[in-house]
């Protein structure tokens, strides 16, 4: 019996219809991320179409490339680098629970707002130099109404630019920025920790729960260490107060890099003393600052640079406080530093440098300033809360533009806004506390700003 044996049946694919292959490319491109699909899509776009070549869009690059070589040049190393230290000294030196009892959710109103408003006076930083030492008090656990009312209160309250305004801009004008600025810190940061009144209760909740951890040293030897620090990053920004003046801000102005220089040495005796810090390190930073500053003694941003680098040197540690000092430095530095660039860059590329153009006409910043109206004040405060004013510059380009017919009420409203906000702060402030909080904060600084503007152009 035979069994007959069926060949087996080869398959072989159909030819899929002609539709079907039209759709596949758009069926892979469905299966992209679209978000990445359309940013390529959109830088490519912005390659293709820009204008290389317009006199306007090639002054306002070269403006911007200025703008930030100027800010690294003078801003990242006299002001970020010490705040990027001081800010991690806060993380590593200064218990939460010393935050907390001063600056924290529960804290008295009083104490807390007045530490932050005292604080941010003697500091006497710009918008942008703040953000480090922002960044660490609130993460250390500050409530957010006394943190905010230090991040208004570093810039706005400088009371060597108030004297600068009264002497320039005239009595009225500085008294008006005085009280405004002091207003304003306790107003934003009152109105910011109502607004989240329910997430600083749970905060405050959470960390009544926590024990309070035991003190590593006395608070004398801390408060030395951070009064070194801060004295450092003062004098070494101490600004000119004019070609003819006088008194107790000239003398300091005088002598500041070598009061910059003693404070440096008080911080060295304090790492050597009471933060085991490494005595051949010390010395050989120590040493290479004096060389520095013997090498090129009418630069001294030279020594400044070199001693950075020692402190640097002298917390590279594997373990222990120093260690640890260092890392919270590094890691603000590289949260910050990156968008600040960026955000200068941008502002110098729309508004350029003071006295150049960017990409927005100067004149039309002018004509929109003049009057006491409210679109006037309203524009000088949003145009103030984007601009970015290293420290003491904001003066001189008020004398500008209210030479050019710029109103007293919205060059007050200016000056309330403009030096407390930048654009480069603003993209670092989204970066510690989000979106949401940042817009808040900048609005309500923007609306109290334009009262302040009105009324003060009624008066």
């Amino acid at each position: 019996m035979s069994v007959e044996s069926t060949p087996d049946t080869a398959v072989t694919p159909s030819t899929p219809p002609l539709s079907a292959r039209l759709a596949a490319p758009w069926r892979l491109i469905a299966g992209l991320q679209w978000r990445a699909f359309s940013l390529m899509a959109a830088i490519f776009a912005l390659i293709y179409w820009l204008p290389v070549g317009v006199g306007r869009f090639d002054n306002a690059v070269m403006e911007s490339l200025h703008l930030v070589k100027w800010y690294a040049r003078e801003h990242v190393l006299l002001c970020l680098v010490p705040a990027f230290f001081i800010a991690g000294a806060i993380g590593a030196f200064v218990s939460q629970a010393s935050v907390m009892r001063y600056l924290g959710p529960r804290a008295h109103k009083g104490l807390a707002y007045g530490v932050a408003s005292v604080s941010g006076t003697l500091l006497a930083v710009c918008s942008c130099t703040v953000l480090p030492l922002f960044a660490g008090i609130y993460r250390m656990g500050a409530g957010l109404g006394p943190a905010a009312a230090f991040l208004y209160a570093g810039p706005a309250i400088n009371v060597l630019a108030i004297v600068l305004t009264a002497r320039i801009l005239g009595v009225e004008m500085g008294v008006g920025r005085a009280v405004g600025a002091i207003l304003f810190s306790l107003a934003v940061g009152l109105s910011m920790a109502f607004i989240y009144r329910k997430e600083e209760k749970e905060k405050a909740t959470v960390q009544m729960a926590m024990p309070e951890p035991e003190a590593t040293r006395p608070l004398y030897q801390t408060a030395i260490h951070f009064f070194a620090m801060v004295g450092i990053l003062v004098f070494a920004n101490w600004g000119a107060p004019g070609e003819a003046a006088s008194g107790f801000f000239a003398s300091v102005f005088a002598v500041k890099w070598w009061l910059t220089a003693a404070c440096a040495v008080v911080m060295s005796l304090a790492l050597l003393s009471w933060f085991q810090a490494r005595l051949w390190k010390v010395l050989l930073s120590a040493a290479a600052v004096v060389i520095a500053g013997l090498s090129f003694p009418f630069q001294p941003l030279v020594p400044f640079m070199v001693g950075s680098v020692g402190l640097a040197f002298v917390v590279l540690e594997k373990d222990g406080e120093l260690a640890e000092w260092g890392s919270l430095t590094w890691g603000y530095a590289k949260q910050i530093l990156p968008l600040l660039l960026a955000g200068v860059v941008v502002a110098g590329l729309l508004l350029g440098r003071p006295g150049h153009e960017g990409l927005i006409p100067g004149a039309w910043v002018s004509a929109s300033l003049g009057g006491n109206s409210l679109g006037a004040n309203f524009f000088a405060s949003i145009a103030g809360a984007f601009m970015y004013f290293a420290t003491l510059t904001e003066v001189p380009i008020m004398q500008g533009l209210m030479g050019s017919g710029m109103g007293k009420g919205p060059a007050l409203a200016l000056l309330l806004a403009g030096p407390a906000l930048s654009l480069p702060s603003m993209l670092v402030l989204r970066s510690i506390m989000g979106w949401r909080k940042t817009a808040v904060f900048v609005s309500l600084v923007v609306v109290f700003s334009t009262i302040a503007g009105l009324i003060f152009g009624t008066v």
